[in-house]
């Protein structure tokens, strides 16, 4: 995990403290040449520790480097006392947090306020140009299979999509992808040819291995087979995600039932959660989980969407058994239809093909919030059950 690094030169005090910043996600390493390293291999890193054994001047030359190099990085310094001469240099020099080596509950809120910081600028930065699009991520995640993560991805993608948009759907199933077989797709070009152009891709490079869905619609295909699919590394997935957002409105990402290198660089860049629950028990547990792993790496809750996929399933599990038991509320209730099997083996999005079924709606309400349009009135807010004020 690499959006929080901890950096602490000496020995015995990484073996002490070391493993807990392992427990919340931070990358360990122990000196500042490596962080230099760490770095350009990992661009969406938001947040660096300096241990209290780390050169003072080291430590503020780094800072002062990263404020203009990498506004959206947050140091924080530990030192064995916090002396006043030395806070006032680490103020010129951009550092955000001085913390005693004792104070570990300072530590804790310092690192959360400046993640919290990082974000903030990091919203502020995409919106702040209105002539160049940045793309809103949306990551759609099931730690099961078999809950219709992948239908949900393709029709969502095919309901964004709409309305002049211009949508790339992404395929993290590098294994064993079905995008292409759900789009009838060829898969003659995918996320492994650019394994070849990692470090130096560009939009040119980009457009060279994305395949045309659709009007507004493109899709970059998992590896035909997966032993291509080793080859892609979590740096290149950063890279095709940051030479993508200017170009397009929305970036669906589609995973596997796994969490791997890949889909957590697709995770920590992602302005939309997607996770899928289906009414059976092994499903709600992993939910649960997903929840929980959400919370340990600081996603925000109120960009969490649980879509209730097949949810008027008669199997004696009502929609708020579900919620109480994934501790989440839904965002749509997806309900059950023999229309979705024969739409994907016919290789037809029902959102496509049929935009007034309650599939189609469930999914177009799903789309209509992560764009910020407000959904029609006429249109079905559940299947079943009283919708809950102010969702």
């Amino acid at each position: 995990m690499s959006l929080y690094v901890y950096v602490e030169p000496d020995a015995d005090r990484r073996e002490v403290i070391g493993p807990q910043f392992r427990e919340v996600g931070c990358t360990v390493l122990t000196s500042m040449a490596e962080l230099e390293v760490h770095l350009p291999r990992y661009p969406e890193t938001i947040l660096v520790i300096l241990g209290a054994t780390v050169d003072l001047g080291e430590a503020l030359m780094f800072t002062a480097y990263q404020r203009l190099q990498r506004p959206l990085i947050g140091v924080v310094l530990i030192r064995h006392t916090v002396e006043p001469d030395i806070v006032m240099q680490c103020l010129r020099s951009g550092v955000r947090e001085i913390v005693e080596e004792r104070d570990q509950q300072g530590l804790r809120d310092a690192t959360v306020r400046s993640i919290d910081l990082s974000k903030a600028l990091s919203t502020t930065m995409r919106s702040a140009s209105d002539a160049a699009p940045y793309a809103r991520v949306i990551t759609v995640f099931a730690g099961k299979g078999g809950c219709g993560r992948s239908v949900v991805a393709v029709n969502l993608a095919v309901a964004l999509a709409g309305g002049g948009r211009r949508v790339l759907i992404m395929d993290l199933d590098l294994q064993f992808g079905d995008v292409a077989i759900m789009m009838k797709l060829a898969p003659d070009r995918s996320i492994a040819d650019g394994v070849t152009m990692a470090g130096r891709l560009d939009e040119q490079g980009l457009r060279s291995i994305v395949t045309s869905a659709r009007p507004g619609l493109d899709a970059l295909l998992a590896p035909a087979s997966p032993a291509e699919g080793e080859q892609v590394r979590r740096e290149l997935i950063v890279e095709l995600l940051d030479v993508a957002r200017p170009l397009y409105d929305f970036i669906v990402v589609d995973t596997p039932a796994v969490v791997t290198d890949q889909v957590l660089a697709a995770l920590d860049m992602s302005d939309w959660y997607v996770p899928i629950v289906t009414p059976e028990l092994p499903t709600l547990k992993s939910v649960r989980l997903t929840g929980e792993m959400f919370d340990l790496l600081n996603y925000p809750k109120d960009r969490r969407l649980l879509v209730f996929n097949r949810a008027n399933t008669l199997v004696g599990l009502t929609p708020a058994d579900v919620e109480e038991a994934v501790g989440m509320g839904f965002a749509v209730q997806v309900p059950s239809s023999r229309d979705v099997p024969l739409s994907v083996n016919q290789g037809e999005p029902l959102t496509a093909t049929d935009a007034v079924h309650p599939v189609s709606r469930a999914i177009r309400e799903l789309a209509d919030r992560i764009a910020g349009v407000e959904t029609a009135p006429a249109r079905q807010r559940r299947f079943f059950g009283r919708r809950k004020a102010g969702r």
